[in-house]
């Protein structure tokens, strides 16, 4: 799915929330969400540089056909990058870093666009006319493969932030 990411280590980062809230230590709880985060920041930054690069290929024009200039000027590759968000939760069940598209910054019409590039095929009426489609190709998965390339560096930056933190809570 294109919609979000989430590393999490549940169970070891809330028991470490609650030890580090106990402890009364609030600068190294804010130095570990810091560092969750920052360990997240390579994996956003590279999904909006590929998404932004991202070929989409068409069919072409038929022989005979008319064309014409966009009726938007709204570019969909970048507006969906400037989408891409990192949170840092470590207070519920879902404690950890999460990289996600927010659809709440996205036009109405594009609010399902990540899920759909990410599939490959982009189906669409030509120019808003819903007697005509087309059909355009992107190169899938291009969320999945970009977070399956990030995840084990990932996974090692978090454990290393675990045991910083355990280290010195003592």
């Amino acid at each position: 799915m294109a919609g979000q990411v989430r590393i999490l280590g549940t169970g070891q980062l809330l028991e470490l929330q609650r030890r580090l809230r106990a402890a009364g230590h609030e600068n190294l709880r804010a130095s570990m969400q810091r560092r969750v985060r920052r360990a997240a920041e390579p994996l956003r930054d590279d999904l909006q540089q590929t998404l932004r690069a991202l070929p989409i290929r068409s069919e072409g024009r038929k022989a005979g056909k008319r064309g014409g200039p966009s009726p938007t000027t709204r570019p969909l590759r970048a507006t969906i990058a400037a989408a891409i968000r990192i949170s840092v939760r470590n207070t519920s069940g879902a404690a950890g870093a999460r990289v996600w598209v927010d659809k709440g910054q996205l036009p109405p019409d594009l609010k399902n666009m990540a899920d759909t590039l990410n599939e490959g095929r982009i189906r669409h009426p030509v120019f808003g006319n819903r007697k005509r489609w087309a059909t355009q190709w992107a190169q899938p998965p291009w969320w999945d493969t970009t977070v399956r390339r990030h995840t084990p560096r990932m996974q090692r930056e978090i454990a290393r932030v675990l045991d910083d933190v355990r280290r010195q809570l003592g």
